[in-house]
């Protein structure tokens, strides 16, 4: 057997395999379904509705975002002592933070907002008291609370486990240069940990935005609620695919922010 022989590649399959088939079928399949919407928001267009209702659209869509935003911010807070109990050597605190990430974590968040907003009102004379009744009686304020707690509970795990994926010889390393734990956390340790957690941060924000459209339920009048609004007005489907549309914009708008920055911040391991 001559040498050209055993080292010619194998030759490519002809044909179509089941896989390729079915992969075929799967994209004609979703280019059917946007065809189908495309086709039917054109024939049922409507001036008036759109613009009688497109301001609320607007306004539902900025409290989305101010309760996703907000939220984020108070969850990134609570967050760092949360992960840094996780990580703690001492089993009571440790036990605690396990406990708080594992409640918010195994529980639906549409049952962490219920218990909020309609669980406050059972302690309304003692929240009286010390003077924080004017902010539960708000939905939207409940709506923070919520949300706040449930995603520190998720980025305190996403923190962590980008802290301890950074290897012991970083720290090794910063201690023999004369660094304190401190200065090596914040200089040595965290820029690598974020690259780690963009990521999976960029995820956590996404779920917030799809998340949040569960605060309609408790009247706050987000995108969703605007959308449950304009239908119960006008029994016009397209109201909710206007509202997907949007939702599907925003997470794609986040997703590529997220790549860009990513490229941005690792250009110095690209070779």
């Amino acid at each position: 057997m001559s040498v050209a022989a055993i080292d010619r590649p194998p030759a490519l399959p002809r044909g179509w395999s089941r896989q390729r088939i079915l992969g075929y079928a799967l994209v004609c399949l979703w280019i059917a379904f946007l065809v189908g919407i495309a086709a039917y928001l054109i024939l049922a267009w409507n001036g008036e509705l759109f613009a009688k209702y497109a301001p609320g659209y607007v306004s539902g869509l900025g409290i989305t975002l101010l309760l996703v935003a907000i939220s984020i911010v108070l969850g990134a807070i609570l967050s760092v002592p949360i992960a840094y109990a996780r990580m703690s050597k001492n089993r009571v605190l440790s036990g605690l933070a396990y406990a708080y990430v594992y409640f918010f974590r195994g529980t639906p968040l549409l049952a962490q907002t219920f218990l909020v907003y309609y669980g406050v009102g059972s302690f309304r004379p003692q929240l009286e008291m010390v003077g924080l009744w004017g902010f539960f009686r708000e939905a939207f304020n409940c709506a923070i609370f919520a949300f706040s707690l449930n995603t520190a509970a998720y980025q305190a795990e996403i923190l962590r486990g980008a802290i301890q994926s950074v290897p012991m010889g970083q720290w090794e390393g910063a201690a023999s240069l004369g660094l304190q734990k401190l200065q090596t956390m914040w200089k040595v340790i965290l820029p690598q940990a974020l690259i780690v957690a963009l990521r999976p941060y960029g995820n956590e924000i996404i779920l917030m935005i799809k998340g949040s459209a569960i605060v309609a339920i408790i009247t706050v009048y987000d995108l969703m609620g605007i959308t449950k609004l304009t239908y119960s007005r006008t029994f016009d489907f397209q109201s909710y695919v206007w509202a997907a549309i949007i939702y599907l914009i925003i997470v794609e708008i986040l997703r590529h922010a997220v790549e860009w920055i990513e490229r941005r911040i690792t250009i110095h391991l690209h070779r």
